[in-house]
């Protein structure tokens, strides 16, 4: 909204600063911080009024688990209502909403935002862990991926590129996948949303996480959106993405923000209103600037959760018996001993690492 001040640029010359990508996104991030930061403590008593208070599992679920987390009963979940909220300020204020890009990416969002609000009121109204079935849960998921895959390949100023999927590392890096995109979209939005889910299990463990992620893609929308780098670093350009920049930084903004009342000891969970909408928002991005298949690599934490998920399920059905203390992963080593705090930070600094490896891969090709 505020970048169509720079058309005034002719009567004040001061306003052409709002035409730039990067000022926007900085201004972006800062504001859904700071934003972030001021709404929080009256969402919160909000939050706690309500008695919206995150059901723990109890020790014939979790078994020890249960000794480590009692003391985090009550503590009011939902708390990606703010994250939700202050990356829509941000967005809205500070990208061109005559993007299409924008669109694609905060309306999915807003929308997974929704599904696993309805999952955490759920867990509160019945008192129970568990909140609306894994099938419905799904089809949800599944029907907000279908409809950012249809846009995206319906829309004739990215029909083309959506088809087309980028192979890192290969110069000649450009796979054609036709209509056969649209079902890799929902596997990408709908695996990328649940491995979010999954790994936040710990104080600040998803938020921290998503950071990295989300300045990188951000980083990637801004390359592949002009030529000259585009070309220089053999990718394949997309007109219109220099927006996600914005979105990018207004959506870790948010997070940074929400770290701040997330962090150990929690005065508030994201829940599944915050968790399945990140990681909805990542995928999209990951999908818009062609960079899927290096979401294994930058989000290899999200990874390694969901990974343990399926590796101790698959194990314990096929041999009875146990990969991990506990899955996800982040509890096998809090069983294992290790404090929340090291886990969460250890997780920090892998993701770190992975987001630097992910853009060392600009130069391997």
């Amino acid at each position: 909204m505020l970048y169509f001040l720079s058309y005034l640029k002719d009567a004040f010359g001061p306003l052409r600063i709002f035409e730039y990508v990067t000022f926007r996104a900085m201004m972006a991030a800062l504001c859904t911080f700071v934003f972030t930061l001021w709404v929080g403590p009256a969402v919160i008593r909000m939050l706690t009024r309500l008695k919206l208070g995150q059901p723990i599992r109890g020790k014939e679920e979790v078994r020890e688990l249960a000794d480590l987390h009692g003391s985090k009963k009550g503590t009011p979940t939902m708390g990606g209502l703010l994250i939700l909220f202050s990356l829509t300020m941000g967005s809205l204020f500070w990208c061109r909403t005559d993007n299409f890009y924008l669109w694609v990416a905060l309306v999915p969002t807003l929308l997974l935002g929704a599904l696993g609000f309805v999952d955490d009121y759920t867990k509160i109204r019945q008192k129970k862990s568990d909140g609306i079935s894994s099938r419905q849960k799904f089809l949800g998921q599944i029907v907000i991926a279908l409809g950012v895959g249809l846009a995206l390949l319906l829309h004739p100023s990215t029909s083309e590129a959506a088809r087309n999927l980028q192979v890192p590392f290969l110069k000649v890096s450009t796979v054609y996948l036709g209509w056969f995109a649209l079902i890799f979209f929902v596997l990408v939005i709908v695996g990328t949303s649940n491995a979010v889910n999954l790994t936040d299990g710990l104080d600040g463990l998803a938020a921290g996480c998503a950071v990295p992620v989300t300045i990188f893609y951000g980083v990637f929308a801004y390359l592949v959106s002009h030529k000259i780098s585009a070309d220089y670093l053999l990718l394949t350009r997309v007109p219109g993405a220099e927006e996600l920049s914005v979105f990018s930084a207004a959506l870790a903004g948010s997070c940074l923000g929400f770290l701040w009342f997330n962090c150990h000891p929690a005065k508030v969970f994201m829940g599944d209103t915050g968790s399945l909408a990140i990681g909805g928002a990542i995928a999209i991005l990951a999908i818009c600037v062609g960079q899927e298949l290096l979401l294994v690599v930058v989000g290899g934490v999200f990874v390694m959760e969901a990974l343990s998920v399926i590796l101790q399920v698959a194990s314990f059905k096929l041999t009875k018996k146990r990969i991990f203390a506990m899955s996800p992963v982040h509890h096998h080593f809090e069983l294992k001993g290790w404090s929340e705090t090291a886990v969460v930070v250890r997780f920090w600094i892998l993701c770190l690492i992975f987001a630097v490896i992910g853009l060392a891969t600009l130069k391997i090709r």
